[in-house]
């Protein structure tokens, strides 16, 4: 027995007392010592047995208590019958509260189980990736030296769809392992970061790699607390789907807007491609959703996705407390924002074309930014 039950023993004793003493007004004493009852049982919930235990001699010794009182003329007979109604009052009360401390359990143990098989796919996650890297990569290297010795031309075509597929795999075993870590408190491991030397250094790798109207937007020169490698991770997934999804000729443009101090900061990927359906825009950041073509791409058509490029742009958003979004309009071209946390600092935005984009200022987009709506940030899934 606690301080707390000890008190309201006491005080429950003197209720009685004055039930006893003040006979006219027993009727104040009686509710006291109920109302105490159930504030007492709110505070910590009892298992069934003491409670009826409890119960059981209150309501003896209130009956007990207001017999006398009728007994002796003080009060009519009908007062008894507040006993067994107050009684069953306080039965209900307890019921709920046994059956509200049930669901608690419950749903605590669904919680835990919930907790538990995540952690074990992210681990199997982690293990399959792990022991799958090496017997893929020197499949890939042995399939590479084959293509480089092989000459008839069915040969070499047969060899190049299998150094695909194995390209395809490791890809795919990377990305599983960067969206299975981003849960983890060490995934990032943030630096300031210059977004708009970012940009530059991102597209100068990109452009030999495709043939597209490679372009820079607006480019406001702001520095963030992030994770050079992930954000870079995350960058060429959106760069890759870009020019998956565009042919020979379409444009992608990078943009980086700092609207102020105080504001997130956007990245933005835009293309000229064939877009996204609506019916899967909903669901474009999902595992394993490559998405439908819109319209026939020309020549040998987009490459095979992975599935995974987008789900880890949304696993490196969040890890660093921002989001991803995306705009698109099928036949004209998709536009993919994201979206960081405001430094820390001051921001000193700049003009839209930096001193050190020179260098690359064939590819600077005369026309004004097109970019998404400011519109609040919806809730992260």
């Amino acid at each position: 027995m606690t301080w707390v039950d000890l008190v309201w023993v006491l005080f429950s004793l003197a209720n009685l007392a004055c039930i006893l003493i003040f006979s006219r007004w027993e009727t104040i004493p009686f509710h006291f010592i109920w109302i105490s009852l159930t504030l007492l049982y709110g505070f910590r919930v009892w298992a069934t047995r003491p409670t009826l235990w409890v119960l059981g001699v209150v309501m003896a010794t209130t009956f007990a208590a207001i017999g006398w009182d009728v007994y002796i003329g003080a009060q009519s007979v009908d007062e008894l019958n507040e006993v067994p109604l107050m009684a069953a009052m306080f039965w209900m009360m307890v019921w709920h509260a046994q059956r509200r401390l049930d669901a608690d359990q419950e749903r605590d143990l669904v919680s835990d189980e919930n907790a538990r098989l995540l952690a074990t796919q992210r681990r199997f996650l982690q293990d399959a990736s792990h022991q799958l890297r090496t017997p893929i990569t020197i499949a890939l290297g042995h399939a590479e030296l084959l293509a480089r010795e092989l000459t008839e031309r069915t040969e070499r075509r047969d060899i190049q769809i299998v150094v695909g597929e194995l390209t395809r795999l490791r890809r795919l075993g990377e990305r599983l392992l960067v969206i299975a870590a981003s849960e983890d408190p060490d995934f990032l491991h943030p630096e300031p970061v210059a977004l708009d030397r970012f940009i530059m250094d991102v597209i100068r790798r990109w452009r030999p790699t495709a043939e597209r109207q490679w372009r820079i937007g607006r480019l406001d020169m702001v520095t963030v607390s992030a994770d050079r490698e992930r954000l870079g991770l995350a960058v060429d997934a959106l760069l890759e789907n870009a020019v998956r999804h565009t042919t020979d000729g379409d444009m992608i443009k990078l943009s980086v807007i700092a609207p102020g101090p105080g504001q997130p900061v956007r990245m933005i990927v835009a293309d000229t491609g064939a877009g996204i359906l609506p019916s899967e825009l909903a669901h474009i950041f999902d595992r394993f959703r490559t998405g439908s073509p819109v319209s026939p791409a020309s020549g040998a058509g987009p490459a095979k996705g992975t599935g995974l490029g987008l789900a880890l742009v949304r696993a490196v958003a969040h890890a660093h407390g921002g989001d991803v979004r995306v705009r698109s309009t099928p036949g004209q071209g998709s536009e993919f924002e994201l979206v960081l946390p405001a430094p820390a600092a001051a921001v000193s935005v700049s003009s839209v074309h930096p001193p050190h984009a020179l260098s690359l200022a064939d590819s600077v987009d005369p026309e004004p930014d097109r970019t998404l709506k400011d519109n609040a940030w919806p809730t992260r899934k």
